[in-house]
């Protein structure tokens, strides 16, 4: 499956939930979801589709999958990179995705969405331990340290830092240098999004 280049906030309605993919404007009143709560392709009042135990297993691992901005053969790749590790599998996914580098500059604050993250990163304009990385899927790790490439900060992170968000627990972040370091691996309570991700483990073992 080819990543998804269409309007984002298509599939937020698809979903039925925020899946935060355009930074600002999903927690503004311009949000498409808080106006229009009909799934695409659904006129007038709509028909009530049953809910089934696979689709409730479908639907959020799409909505993870989605929300992390990840291909199918991507997800399934770090799901089964989670089934080998000793942890519970769930929180090991969880693990595995916000560990990526264009997640971590997204929950810092420097980018007002992974979409807009993954563009940064792509663009070069970030080093891990002084070293320029480019790969929107580089896995960071414990005492990384993550710093931008040039000295002139760009537009679009100045704007993102307007919103003020807060790093989670294991990131430490200088506003003034703009550095950004590993301090732990992160845990399930620090994943701000609701999932529930037994039913990602039980559609794949199936």
């Amino acid at each position: 499956m080819a990543v998804y280049h269409g309007p984002v906030c298509r599939l937020c309605r698809r979903e039925g939930k925020k899946l935060f993919l355009k930074g600002k404007r999903c927690s503004s009143a311009k949000c498409s979801i808080e106006k229009n709560r009909k799934r695409p392709g659904e006129l007038g009042k709509g028909f009530m589709r049953k809910e089934t135990d696979y689709g409730r297993h479908l639907r959020e691992k799409q909505r993870v999958k989605r929300m992390y901005r990840l291909t199918e053969h991507q997800f399934r790749n770090y799901f089964e990179r989670a089934t080998r590790k000793k942890g519970v599998t769930g929180e090991e996914l969880l693990k595995e995705l916000e560990l990526r580098l264009d997640n971590v500059i997204y929950r810092t604050g420097l980018a007002r969405s992974r979409m807009e993250a993954r563009q940064l990163v792509t663009h070069g304009h970030f080093m891990v331990n002084n070293r320029r990385v480019d790969i929107p899927s580089y896995a960071v790790k414990v005492a990384d340290v993550i710093t931008l490439r040039k000295t002139k900060v760009p537009p679009n992170i100045e704007d993102a830092l307007l919103m003020k968000v807060t790093p989670p627990k294991w990131i430490t972040f200088d506003k003034e240098s703009l550095n950004i370091e590993i301090v732990s691996l992160p845990r399930r309570d620090d994943v701000p999004e609701e999932i529930e991700e037994r039913l990602i483990v039980e559609l794949y073992s199936k």
